[in-house]
């Protein structure tokens, strides 16, 4: 597995895997090919059919700057990854003089074609949880501390996550009107904020992490500065829950920091066993992993053992199987905004979940990133980040399209 650092990014969003990934990759060639006349680059896949909503060709382009560039669409994946960029150094002829084809894989990683990163190397000896499970069994230490051991520098980048994921809500819990992109989404995180002082109890706890989330997920939406965990599509989940946790409990940042470490090695085990990329295994990868993370990171706030924590993680996973990728006209914005706040719920939920429990549990974590994964392959392309199944089909049914009433209060 890699570093952490490889996990947690810093950047704009809306997308880690159609805008941060692309952007870098640009950038890269750029740096390969400061002498090109000009630059041809290809979408293919998933950043074809929704990069428009997804603003991967403007990540491109800034990229490239000042080179000259053109954005050419092809829908049709190559067969490695359904995101895949194939870059062409043209001449003053037009002739090429050098291709690129990689991939963003999601989180903002790339891979060039045959599986060879084209980032950061393996750091970490362990793969699956089992075998983490046994170390912390073995040493008797929690699990943050695999992290501390391996890569003992990774506490000041996970200090700056932390720092965006808490300015993340401040702004976005702020901003009023509507979302950029052609649905005039409102934004509701700043009025669900103001209702939360109304209210008590569980209705409070819910309408806390439903207003954190919000913040978050449209922050993202907008292009703002967030941390990828795992995803920027899925990066509300995280920071609702520990910062929910904060407030509540009153914690440190060290206790946020070690829970953010641990939850880490959750998301980088579905990484690096399955994929965290919505075009490659739907939702379940992005909105369900961040789940698995907050769960685990909040069971471990909560006082868990690693066998809770795991069990956590498992829930948080498990009950989001199947999940589709069916962004609106390719915005990440419906249904990715609201799925943030219900995973944020659900993540609690499956930590004090576990904590009533011993950790033992039939189906292991392990298990289920082998059953999603699986899952994610045997979606029809049109549930991937396609923009052409799932609710984005519906929402262009004729009647919408004719301007008539729809139902189920649309």
């Amino acid at each position: 597995m890699q570093s952490l650092r490889e996990l947690y990014r810093i950047g704009m969003g809306p997308s880690s895997s159609h805008t941060m990934g692309p952007r870098r990759a640009a950038e890269i060639f750029r740096q390969k090919h400061p002498d090109a006349v000009r630059v041809r680059v290809t979408l293919h896949g998933s950043l074809a059919a929704t990069g428009k909503g997804h603003l991967t060709d403007q990540a491109i382009l800034q990229g490239l700057t000042p080179l000259q560039a053109e954005i050419l669409w092809d829908p049709e994946p190559l067969p490695f990854h359904p995101n895949g960029m194939t870059f062409e150094a043209l001449s003053a002829q037009n002739a090429p003089t050098a291709t690129w084809t990689v991939f963003s894989i999601g989180g903002g990683e790339l891979r060039e074609p045959g599986g060879n990163a084209a980032s950061a190397p393996s750091i970490y000896p362990m793969r699956h949880m089992a075998t983490i499970l046994a170390w912390a069994q073995d040493s008797g230490r929690p699990l943050w501390a695999l992290v501390d051991e391996v890569e003992p520098d990774v506490w000041d980048h996970l200090a700056a996550v932390w720092r965006t994921m808490r300015a993340a809500i401040s702004e976005g819990s702020k901003a009023e009107g509507v979302l950029p992109g052609g649905l005039k989404l409102q934004r509701k995180a700043r009025s669900v904020l103001a209702r939360t002082k109304s209210l008590r109890g569980s209705m409070r706890r819910t309408a806390l992490l439903t207003a954190y989330a919000l913040a978050v997920a449209e922050h993202n939406a907008a292009g703002g500065m967030v941390a990828t965990a795992p995803t920027c599509g899925s990066c509300g989940v995280m920071p609702a829950v520990l910062t929910y946790l904060h407030k509540d409990m009153d914690l440190d940042e060290t206790d946020i920091l070690r829970a953010l470490a641990t939850a880490g090695l959750v998301g980088n085990i579905v990484k690096t066993n399955a994929s965290i990329a919505g075009a490659e295994v739907g939702c379940q990868g992005e909105v369900g992993v961040a789940c698995a993370m907050a769960a685990a990171a909040a069971a471990q706030i909560l006082g868990g053992s690693p066998a809770q924590v795991e069990y956590a993680a498992e829930m948080g996973l498990e009950h989001h199987l199947g999940l589709t990728c069916d962004p609106i006209l390719g915005l990440v914005q419906v249904p990715c905004i609201e799925r943030n706040a219900f995973a944020a719920i659900r993540a609690l939920s499956a930590a004090e979940y576990a904590l009533l429990t011993d950790g033992r549990h039939l189906i292991s974590f392990d298990q289920v990133v082998e059953a999603m994964q699986q899952t994610g392959h045997d979606l029809p392309s049109l549930y991937r980040e396609t923009a052409q199944g799932g609710l984005a089909r519906v929402f262009l049914r004729p009647e919408k399209a004719a301007g008539l009433p729809r139902s189920h209060g649309d």
